[in-house]
């Protein structure tokens, strides 16, 4: 079987030795090579919304649509996170700040030169 017709279920996703594993080759998302291409192609605006849903009452600024490879998009959450004084994760092409941080967030993406957008979704 090819890593193309690996199927998500197939193999772990998590493993206590390496981490967060990829799904499409099966080897650590560090190493693996298609992670680093899994670029959005959209030309879309960048979309910034809160969550709150699922996180006990926590509220979670949400950053999605960052059309960065996986490495640049770590980094660029690792400087929002900076920049909120907050903490947070980038994790499966989203970066999520802890609270309410979104005009904050809109501003800094638009400086950044990327459209960015407020999303109720």
């Amino acid at each position: 079987m090819t890593s193309a017709e690996r199927r998500r279920d197939d193999g772990p996703v998590f493993s206590s030795e390496h981490g967060r594993m990829c799904p499409a080759c099966g080897r650590p998302v560090a190493d693996c090579s298609c992670a680093v291409t899994k670029v959005p192609t959209k030309g879309g605006p960048v979309r910034v919304r809160l969550e709150t849903g699922g996180r006990r009452g926590k509220t979670v600024t949400v950053i999605t649509g960052v059309p960065l490879a996986t490495a640049e998009l770590a980094e660029l959450g690792k400087q929002l996170k900076q920049r909120s004084g907050a903490g947070g994760t980038v994790k499966d092409g989203v970066i999520e700040i802890q609270g309410d941080h979104c005009d904050a967030m809109i501003a800094e993406l638009q400086r950044r030169g990327w459209k960015a957008k407020r999303s109720d979704n």
